[in-house]
């Protein structure tokens, strides 16, 4: 079983490391996300750069390199091709979701950089603990939705869906694992949050594609 579990790990690795921010940006607009904005390739930067289409296309993407590798996980626990009791496979499902959020964060494509695990975290949520990300996601459309503050909204979103995990009842690992991956949110915005305490945070607004970066 510890095979099954590297195996699965590394599934949700691979999947999470996929730059789609990076990718897409340079196959419709042959830019280099990384040399603009922030220099982040999720969603946002995308968002503020290129524009709302784009960014809602690697938001889109981003949520689905969480869901896809659980899903590949449950069916091959469910297909009888691994053998595993509830508690078990609670626990491989937690380590493919654990594979993929590094993956985002330390992609195998960007020398292990990455992005800070907010689109994929929302689609790990939705899928082991959907009462969490629909609470997430509401408090952080609430939030940007009044202060444009789209690091905020990430933050105290990861909070609130991580607390759900316990409120709701779900399984005691995949509990946990939100905790984890909220203060794995928080841990990648802390340059944020000092922007934030001193008020040089930038807001969100939707872009155009810039020129060529020199």
């Amino acid at each position: 079983m510890i095979l099954a579990a590297c195996g699965l790990f590394l599934l949700g690795y691979l999947f999470g490391s996929i730059p789609n921010g990076l990718w897409l940006v340079k196959a419709a607009y042959g830019m280099d996300i990384r040399q603009y904005g922030s220099g982040n390739i999720g969603a946002t930067n995308v968002f503020r750069t290129v524009g709302a289409v784009p960014g809602l296309g690697v938001l889109v993407l981003d949520i689905l390199k969480g869901i896809v590798p659980l899903l590949l996980t449950a069916w091959l626990l469910h297909s009888g091709r691994m053998a595993a009791g509830a508690e078990l496979e609670h626990l491989l499902m937690v380590v493919t979701a654990c594979g993929a959020l590094l993956g985002h964060n330390c992609s195998l494509f960007l020398h292990f950089k990455g992005g800070k695990g907010v689109a994929t975290g929302l689609g790990l949520f939705a899928y082991l603990l959907p009462m969490g990300a629909l609470t997430g996601f509401i408090v952080w459309v609430i939030l940007v939705g009044i202060t444009r503050y789209v690091s905020l909204g990430s933050i105290v979103g990861a909070l609130c869906a991580a607390a759900m995990g316990f409120i709701w009842g779900y399984p005691l690992p995949y509990a946990i694992f939100g905790v984890v991956a909220a203060l794995f949110v928080i841990l990648k915005h802390k340059d944020n949050i000092g922007r934030l305490l001193n008020g040089t945070e930038s807001k969100i607004k939707a872009g155009h594609q810039p020129p060529p970066a020199k």
